[in-house]
């Protein structure tokens, strides 16, 4: 069960072994270089708890052996666990008890508190014996946001009805392997080897290893502490007050006198170094330097909490009530995953934050849905997260022109490389059965990321990224669909086929033997997007940085009039009067839906239950998720016009409303994101049915409305979805250098809201919105005045000090 506080807490107030996996998920800890999951340090890793502790960017490659085939997976590593700390009780002239965990039967209190605000895990229980023995033990702990290569936990114990002493083992657990997901169990494994574990002369346990491929070496130290002080000697000895080595970690037993009124603490502190930090160094050195020297756990605390302060007053967003809570809770996780440290970082968007394994921590298109957010509120990250696809453009060369093509072909998965690393299998977890994994056709990942640098220069008005390192995605990207597209004479249109669009449930025609399906059309308009901005760039772009980019990109005047002639001409299908997913799905069978709804209740993800009856989902009008309706979530309705126009076609409002209907009633939400963009869209067309996408949006992962997924990782994109969709969606929000454009509807269930933003030049722009009018306030900090844009092209400017209320007569107030 949840609870909340004033708006800053997330809470659980009893414990459930089969939720538990959902708590240690969304109460994890991390500043944007690593994080740690919510687990309860008494528990190593089993059916019911999984610790993990996860680095940006740390991957490793392991083949395995599945079906019958090789195949290799690369994956973000789980490192060793720094938090298991066990104990026991050892009353006056009585033997040890045992060693105590949440799932004990003398469990008689449980309390998770993680504190929003301040970036802090607490855990309280209390435990009480058959003869009225009690012992409350409280765990606070912190990964810290000031200094990202420290992290710490206080463990308080107080003794009721006894006294005597408790047996502490303070553990550096380096047997971890990644397990956390269940399908993957066929899977190799192990990824940390050379395993190296000891004691510096002052106590601090170390513990060193490495990946098997391609070898980041990763060095963990850890600085154990009590209150009252006791020895602490290192050794080889077993027993109390000694420090030991094994095989896989460090171990350290400590013996605590207790008794009533009289608690004590044990304190680890954390230092986590690799071969992947910059500057480079000695990582186990510099993680027994980092963890001997740190402050004390009070000093560490308040640096931590004044990080945290800074960092929300830099993404402040208020909204009342209980979905004011959860889209806090996003943004927390958001904030963990992606801080200001991250920009610091050779690394993607992972799509389940650092939270687990789900996905193997790959880079998918969730930055689409991230970076807007970040652009808002912490730009210079969006640009560190454009740069990671900027260094990995030489990848997205070479694997076009493995397939034929010119240009940049991005992975539907990246990793490390830059290299494709969707999986060439997926296991139905119904049938048991091993089936090709297709995903890879998703080409309109490319789309994504030309999307997300535009967009980035356009909301932060750095034309220094775009005119330089975006410019050359852009391009590239633009280039590789003018060279995919394939022109019918007779028709006069481009197609591109052989794809999959976003729905990934049609990867092929029914019966087919080649994979993809032709002319996705949410594909097919990106793709002449893109194009036309191509266009649009070069010609914005300086004469001589035009001219250096043609050179050294062999781009001819004949390409680019074929990208002008592709934008005009690719092929967008239609049927019944609406805007097809792909050509010919008009012409698939329609599914009883409501049998299925009724034999199985949850039909989220409808491939599975097809395949394990024999059947196919590629034979029926059914999708995953928004596929043809992402052009609603990506493009106003002007802009959604007048991209169909330029092609040739009419879609007007009425056709809109249409095709949203019809593809609606025929999906099943087998993603986090689906409901998100229906709510996105329908809220756009004040669409009755608005507020119900948005708040299951809303509650996906912290109620895991998909029934256990949350637990192997949060959904990044659909979190950071939900909170674009207050400060852009329903505001209709846009930013650049000609200032504010704001164009709400009214969306009832969330009437007010405050929020700020970056804008042109201008950091800690204050919104206010109240029904039927908004405010807008300009810090005094701000050099010159800000231009405010709004429904019917009134303009305004606010100066620097200054809150200005508009009345908004567009939502009828």
């Amino acid at each position: 069960m949840t609870s909340a506080t004033e708006g800053w807490t997330w809470g659980y107030d009893t414990y459930d072994p089969a939720h538990e996996r959902l708590v240690e998920a969304l109460c994890t800890l991390g500043n944007g270089r690593f994080a740690t999951r919510g687990s309860a340090p008494e528990c190593p890793a089993g059916p019911v708890h999984y610790p993990g502790t996860y680095l940006a960017g740390c991957y490793d490659r392991l083949t395995s052996r599945v079906a019958g085939e090789r195949v290799e997976n690369e994956d973000l590593v789980n490192l060793p666990n720094w938090t298991l700390l066990r104990y026991r009780c050892l009353p006056d002239g009585d033997r040890p008890g045992e060693w105590l965990t949440p799932d004990s039967p003398h469990l008689r209190h449980y309390d998770v508190r993680l504190d929003l605000r301040r970036g802090v895990l607490s855990r309280h229980l209390h435990y009480e014996d058959d003869r009225g023995h009690g012992l409350r033990v409280g765990h606070v702990r912190i990964v810290h946001m000031g200094t990202p290569a420290l992290a710490a936990q206080r463990t308080t114990f107080h003794a009721y009805g006894w006294s005597g002493a408790i047996e502490v083992e303070s553990v550096l657990d380096g047997s971890v392997t990644n397990a956390g997901v269940e399908r993957y169990r066929h899977l190799e494994s192990r990824h940390l080897i050379d395993r190296q574990s000891g004691f510096t002369p002052e106590g601090i346990a170390h513990l060193s290893c490495r990946t098997a491929d391609p070898g980041h070496t990763i060095a963990l130290a850890v600085r154990t502490e009590t209150e009252p002080e006791t020895d602490r000697p290192a050794g080889s000895e077993s027993g109390p007050g000694r420090a030991r080595t094994t095989s896989e970690g460090a171990v350290q037993s400590l013996l605590l006198p207790i008794r009533r009124g009289n608690p004590v603490r044990v304190t680890k502190t954390l230092a986590l170094r690799s071969s992947l930090d910059r500057p480079a160094g000695d990582p186990l050195g510099l993680a027994v330097d980092a963890a001997t020297g740190a402050p004390p756990f009070s000093r560490l605390l308040a640096a931590h909490r004044a990080a945290w302060e800074r960092l929300w007053e830099e993404g402040e967003l208020h909204v009342p009530g209980r979905a004011g809570l959860v889209l806090r809770v996003h943004q927390f996780h958001l904030l963990q995953t992606l801080s200001p440290h991250t920009a610091e970082l050779d690394v993607g968007v992972p799509a389940r934050g650092l939270h687990g394994e789900a996905y193997r921590g790959h880079v998918f298109w969730d930055e689409l849905f991230v970076l807007p957010h970040l652009d808002l509120h912490f730009p210079e990250v969006a640009r560190a997260l454009l740069m990671y696809r900027h260094r990995r453009l030489p990848a997205a060369r070479a694997a076009a022109r493995e397939a034929g093509r010119k240009g940049a072909m991005f992975p539907w998965q990246s990793a490390s490389s830059g290299r494709e690393e969707t999986q060439a299998l997926h296991l139905n977890p119904r049938s048991g059965r091993w089936l090709p994994d297709r995903s890879r056709l998703q080409r309109h990942v490319g789309s994504a990321i030309a999307h997300n640098v535009w967009h980035h220069a356009r909301a932060t008005g750095d034309r220094g990224f775009l005119h330089g390192p975006g410019a050359e995605i852009l391009l590239e990207v633009a280039r590789y669909w003018a060279g995919a597209a394939d022109l019918d004479p007779v028709a006069g249109r481009y197609h591109l086929r052989g794809v999959v669009g976003p729905d990934e449930y049609h990867d092929a025609y029914p019966d087919a033997t080649a994979p993809g399906i032709d002319d996705n059309a949410y594909t097919n308009v990106t793709a002449a997007w893109v194009l036309a901005r191509g266009l649009e760039l070069l010609d914005e772009l300086p004469a001589a940085r035009r001219a250096e980019l043609c050179e050294r990109l062999a781009l001819d005047a004949g390409e680019i009039d074929r990208w002008d002639d592709v934008s005009r001409r690719l092929h967008v299908p239609f049927h019944h009067g609406v805007v097809s997913q792909f050509e010919g799905y008009g012409e698939l069978a329609e599914l009883d839906w409501q049998a299925y709804r009724d034999r199985y209740g949850d039909i989220r993800r409808l491939d599975r239950i097809l395949e394990a009856e024999g059947d196919s989902v590629n034979r029926y009008q059914a999708s995953k998720q928004a596929d043809t309706l992402m052009l609603g979530h990506l493009f106003r309705p002007v802009e959604l016009a007048g991209l169909f126009s330029r092609l040739g076609y009419r879609v007007d409002d009425e056709i809109w409303r249409s095709t949203v209907a019809y593809h609606l009633r025929r999906t099943s939400h087998g993603s986090t994101l689906s409901s998100l963009v229906h709510g996105w869209v329908l809220a756009r067309e004040k669409g009755d049915d608005a507020w119900r996408y948005c708040e299951e949006a809303l509650l996906a992962d912290v109620a895991d409305v998909q029934g256990g997924t949350t637990g192997e990782g949060i959904h990044l994109g659909a979190m950071a979805g939900t909170i674009d969709l207050v400060e852009r969606g329903i505001t209709g929000l846009e930013t650049g250098p000609g200032g504010l454009r704001i164009e709400p509807v009214a969306l009832r269930e969330l009437p007010r809201f405050v929020f700020t933003v970056c804008c042109a030049g201008h950091r800690g722009v204050r919104l206010r919105v109240l029904p039927g009018r908004v405010g807008v306030r300009v810090p005094v900090s701000s050099p010159v005045p800000l231009p405010v844009t709004l429904p019917g092209e009134r303009r305004f400017t606010v100066e620097p000090g200054e809150e200005r209320w508009f009345l908004l007569r567009a939502q009828g107030g």
